[in-house]
Formats: C-alpha cells, structure tokens, sequence
C-alpha cells in the first residue's frame, strides 16, 4: 500500500508528506526580532510559556543548550506562572495560533509582574498584543499545523533568546548548518521511495496496529516526546513516551507482569551522544526484559551534533507517523476534536 501513490494521494489529501519533506528549508527561516528595542535590564531567569509545538521547541533549546545558556529556563505548558517571575525574568510567549489560551493567560501574568516579555506567534491575539504594545516578537509563517512548524519555533526562539544576551548567536548558525544534509536526508523517506528502500515505511509497517512506546536518554527526551506528538496528531493513535535513566527506576517493572503478546511496538531512540551508561542502560534493559514485552526496535538517531540528531529524528517522526496515519486509513493533517475541545472551552 505504501507503494501505491494513488491510495496515497487518496489518504493523503492535504499533502502532509510534502509539508514533512520541506521541513529542513524551515532551519534556513530568518529570525527577524519587530519592535527590537528593550531597556537592557539584567535577565536572571527565562520562563517560555507555550503547549504542544511550541513547548517541544522550548524543551530542544533546554536539553540542547543546557551547558551552554547563561541562565535558568523553565518551560511553563499551564495557566499560571511559577511566584518568582518579575523584573529580571523573560517571559516568551510561544503559541503558533496565537490563541492557546494557556499561553495567553500567561502573557498577562507576566505583563502584571512587569517581567520582560517577548512573542513567538504566527498570528492571533499574541501579535495584535505585540504591534498594540511595541513588545518584542517574532512573526512565524502561517498557515501549518503546529507541530509542523517546530523548526520555525525553535529558529525563532534561539533568536529572542540571542536577541536578550541569554544565548549566543552561533546558536542560530548551528541549526542553519544542518539544511543541506537534512535535504539529502529525508529524501529517502518520501513517497516516491520505494518500501525496499525507504526507512519511514520500513518503521510504519513495524508499528501499524499498535500502541507504540518510545524511549530515549536524557538529552533526547524531547525527540522521544516529538514521537509521540506525530504519533497522536498524525496517525491518530494513543502513543506513550520516557526517558533513561528515569525509566529504570518505575516503568521498567511495569512491563514485567504481564505476557509478552501485549499490542504496543517499543521503540529505543538511541544517540551516541548520550552517556556511556545510558546507552549500556538501552542494551541491559533490552536483555532483562526479554520475553516479558516486545523486543525493542532501535532507531539509531543520525548527525554529528546534538542539534542536528534532534532535527533528523523530529523530521522521521513525521514521516513515520504520516505513513502509518496512511495504513490507518485517517487523514494525517486536520485535528478537529482539538479544535472542537478549543471552541467548547472558549
């Protein structure tokens, strides 16, 4: 089936693989900062208050950068912002829509507490707010799902945090870097490849029909996290995440008590970046659990840098996840009970 591009086409109509196959243009995306100005006031904390996409960006800049940004950044995916945001914090607002009312409501706590605020929208009220107020922003292209436009996020948001000294510029540069070798990367994942030779489908067809659970290390996480997402948004299946070494320390016995024929397909996202004990910890793991849950699938996350095993193994996910959403027969684009949930709460 996955060969056949008229049942493609059919199951495809909105052309996510193509969106998926564009994705690596989006590290090239200019970071251009409106209303620029600021007061250079000391920033001792930065707080990003964002859900879904725009909280995977976040959470790539905080394992990808964490030895190297000058302060501490948490990620807020709620209402409400933690007590000690005020002056010195830099509150950046990230939502695609420029709606999500989480992320709003946290742009005005912020806006109470005097803290430094910036935007990373693509529309919405967050850019009325910014042209209304002269705040800093960043305007995203539109008219993507937002989880397909993690790559615009995360260009924008090393972009703020460059703009406010909290990072350096070559940050920006690093991703930049990455274009041409993701091209060349994820043309082997599209359609017009075939099975035989093609990864993405390879993966799909592995994981049709069940619930798949993704695990990666520490530094990783959010790539395991990026699985996940595609996997909900794209194909339309419950999918779980974790990270090592937490994992040993819980879930681990969980998948002892029951037979091995459970529905999931479980996948290891491995880097050879991670710690040394960790990536012992996948092989042990593995071993240990032999013949108490379905042996692990490894996907050996590719590049020579962190940022750029992050982009590569975000980009499979959506492929993967799109030829399974295929499989499934489901359109892998619109998500209209999200969007009934968001119209039933405002």
């Amino acid at each position: 089936m996955l060969d056949d591009l008229n049942v493609i086409k059919q199951r495809d109509p909105e052309n996510a693989l193509q969106v998926a196959a564009e994705q690596f243009a989006q590290t090239q995306f200019s970071v251009n900062v409106g209303n620029p100005a600021h007061d250079q006031r000391e920033i001792t904390q930065v707080v990003i208050a964002g859900m879904g996409g725009s909280a995977l960006a976040a959470l790539v800049v905080k394992s990808w950068l964490k030895n190297r940004l000058n302060v501490p950044v948490e990620i807020i995916r709620t209402y409400n912002l933690p007590h000690y945001v005020g002056q010195n914090t830099l509150v950046i607002a990230s939502s695609y829509s420029g709606n999500t009312e989480e992320t709003v409501s946290g742009l005005d706590e912020a806006i109470e507490r005097g803290a430094q605020v910036a935007i990373i929208s693509a529309g919405g009220k967050l850019i009325e707010y910014a042209a209304q107020h002269d705040t800093a922003y960043v305007q995203l292209p539109a008219n993507l799902q937002p989880r397909m436009a993690v790559i615009y996020n995360l260009r924008a948001l090393v972009g703020l945090l460059a703009h406010f000294a909290v990072a350096d510029f070559d940050v920006c540069n690093e991703i930049e870097a990455t274009a041409k070798w993701l091209e060349s990367e994820t043309a082997n994942w599209v359609s017009t490849v075939t099975t035989d030779k093609n990864y993405a489908k390879q993966l799909a067809l592995l994981a049709v029909g069940k619930t798949p659970v993704f695990y990666a290390g520490s530094l990783m996480a959010p790539v395991a996290y990026k699985w996940k997402i595609s996997w909900n948004e794209n194909a339309k299946n419950v999918a779980f995440w974790n990270e090592l070494p937490e994992f040993n320390h819980n879930e681990f016995m969980g998948w002892t008590s029951h037979p091995i024929e459970k529905p999931f397909a479980v996948f290891d996202l491995v880097s050879d970046l991670e710690h040394p004990q960790i990536l012992k910890r996948f092989t042990v793991s593995d071993r240990l659990l032999s013949g108490q849950r379905p042996k692990s699938i490894v996907v050996n996350l590719t590049g020579e840098t962190v940022i750029a095993q992050m982009l590569w193994g975000s980009i499979l996910a959506d492929f993967v996840s799109i030829y399974v959403a295929i499989l499934n027969g489901v359109d892998p684009t619109p998500v209209p009970i999200i969007e009934k949930l968001k119209k039933e709460l405002a």
